[in-house]
């Protein structure tokens, strides 16, 4: 049987769902998905458009990844320096 959102909240407060690990997780993912998206559209801004398997190595970067190529997309003179830099991290 599946549990309804309203009887989700009767069992649980909200700070108690924020230290499950379902929501610890949803909340991760979901940053993630945005970093990703943030990081696309800089680099869309910067280069143009991004190929197709550019994008797709980008989205399959963990967080710890995404935050240093946050940092380093700035310095990037060219979409060769993505390259570079995503074949580093595979």
């Amino acid at each position: 049987k599946q549990i309804c959102h309203e009887e989700i909240e009767a069992m649980f407060t909200l700070d108690d769902l924020k230290h499950t690990r379902v929501y610890q997780d949803a909340k991760q993912e979901g940053m993630q998905q945005g970093m990703q998206k943030a990081i696309l559209r800089l680099l869309s801004r910067k280069f143009g458009q991004i190929t197709p398997e550019l994008k797709l190595q980008v989205e399959t970067l963990a967080t710890p990844q995404l935050e240093n190529l946050t940092e380093s997309l700035l310095d990037f003179a060219s979409i060769t320096d993505l390259e570079t830099r995503l074949h580093d991290n595979t």
